[in-house]
């Protein structure tokens, strides 16, 4: 609980542009068509033709030096660090099993890490600078990125329609697929930020853990968005200086540093049509006990109608363990034939392991993590035009959970 209270605001990612299902197990980002219809979860398009390609800036701040490694600043020994520090952070990712993601399942999907020297490598907040690139970056600045508390940004474009590129890279595939992801480390002097062995030197006191802020910025990459499960990598509060979340990447296990929550969520992203262990799924409602609670809460648009709790936190326990196996927000659904989003409470958790119990439950948002850090995403569902047009409704946040009796 203590910990909680020291920490600061993390990523702010800036930019995003069938039956559409409801929640999903975590809280991904979405698009809306330019032609309309429902929102499209976020994802990379990748193939061994086209796989992700990303590159690092060895550009560091100076005055003040603001990553700190064990190794001497400004040699190659420092370089080497930092980029095995990336490499990790990675590595943490693709090493969830029952993805399409997955480095020892799919070898091939994720390029190698390159290296650029050139100064404005993340081509800071031009956006008629976006070169379909994806850049991780220690020495740019940003004006509408930086604000108070913050120690990073995400920042993702992504195509509204097929047949969208943006600089060298392809042509998008579908409406939701990612075009560019760029991130940016603070070096104003507010922050430093220490690779692990770097934690350990005098100069990396008060430092933050840079693996846990990049596996963090990572899963922006992949188009999760933050999660309200405290243990979670994409909680969206850093730890506090000279900690770190979970447990450090290792070979035999990659994805230390994740959460069960996270797994999930980027299981839901790229899952693996080959995984028979992680296909399990609940879904329901969360409604208020009385329905009349509701009516206050105008429609957002013709068409379309508020039924039940939106924004509600629903989390999925694992009934033996105790453990937090996922969670997501409730809240809605969507009709593929007219485009109409029905906020009715609805929520999917997905690609939960099989042969598991567990214990479902709801709570509002008000605990360290609050509405406003859930703003992009929610907001999201409601940005397109025409007859895809709508307001999203106020999250729930004044009510007290109960279970139902069994029935």
């Amino acid at each position: 609980m203590t910990r909680a209270r020291a920490m600061l605001a993390l990523a702010i990612p800036l930019v995003a542009f069938v039956l559409q299902p409801a929640a999903r197990g975590y809280l991904v980002d979405t698009t809306v068509p330019q032609a309309g219809g429902c929102p499209q979860p976020q994802r990379w398009n990748l193939s061994l033709a086209n796989p992700l390609n990303r590159r690092w800036s060895t550009s560091l701040p100076s005055s003040p030096f603001t990553v700190i490694t064990a190794a001497s600043n400004g040699s190659s020994a420092q370089l080497d660090e930092i980029e095995q520090a990336i490499t990790d952070s990675f590595g943490a990712w693709t090493g969830v099993t029952g993805t399409t993601i997955n480095a020892t399942n799919e070898p091939g999907l994720i390029a190698p890490l390159a290296r650029v020297a050139a100064a404005g490598a993340c081509t800071n907040d031009q956006e008629s600078n976006i070169d379909g690139i994806n850049t991780i970056c220690f020495n740019e600045s940003s004006a509408g990125g930086f604000t108070t508390g913050v120690l990073a940004f995400t920042r993702v474009i992504t195509a509204n329609a097929p047949g969208v590129s943006v600089g060298s890279g392809p042509p998008s595939a579908f409406a939701g697929q990612i075009l560019d992801a760029d991130t940016l480390f603070r070096n104003d002097g507010q922050a430093k930020f220490a690779m692990p062995d770097g934690l350990g030197v005098p100069q990396g006191a008060g430092a933050y853990d840079l693996e846990s802020l990049l596996i963090h910025e990572l899963g922006h990459w992949f188009a999760l968005d933050h999660s309200g499960v405290w243990r979670s990598i994409m909680f969206p509060f850093a730890p506090p200086p000279g900690q770190f979340l979970g447990d450090r990447p290792t070979a035999q296990a990659p994805d230390g540093p994740l959460s069960d929550d996270d797994r999930t969520g980027i299981r839901s992203l790229y899952p693996d049509p080959n995984d028979v262990l992680n296909i399990g799924s609940i879904r329901g409602k969360v409604l208020p006990a009385n329905p009349f609670a509701l009516a206050a809460i105008a429609s957002p648009a013709p068409g379309s109608f508020v039924t039940g709790m939106f924004g509600a936190q629903v989390v999925a326990v694992d009934a033996d363990t105790g453990a937090v196996a996922a969670a997501t927000l409730a809240g809605w659904t969507c009709n593929a034939s007219t485009g109409q989003l029905q906020f009715d409470g609805s929520y999917d958790i997905e690609r939960l392991p099989v042969n598991h119990s567990y214990v479902i439950y709801a709570e509002p948002l008000v605990g360290l993590a609050a509405p406003a850090d859930f703003s992009g995403a929610l907001n999201d569902l409601c940005s397109g035009s025409g007859a895809s047009a709508c307001a999203t409704p106020p999250v729930n946040t004044n009510f007290t959970p109960r279970a139902l009796p069994s029935q």
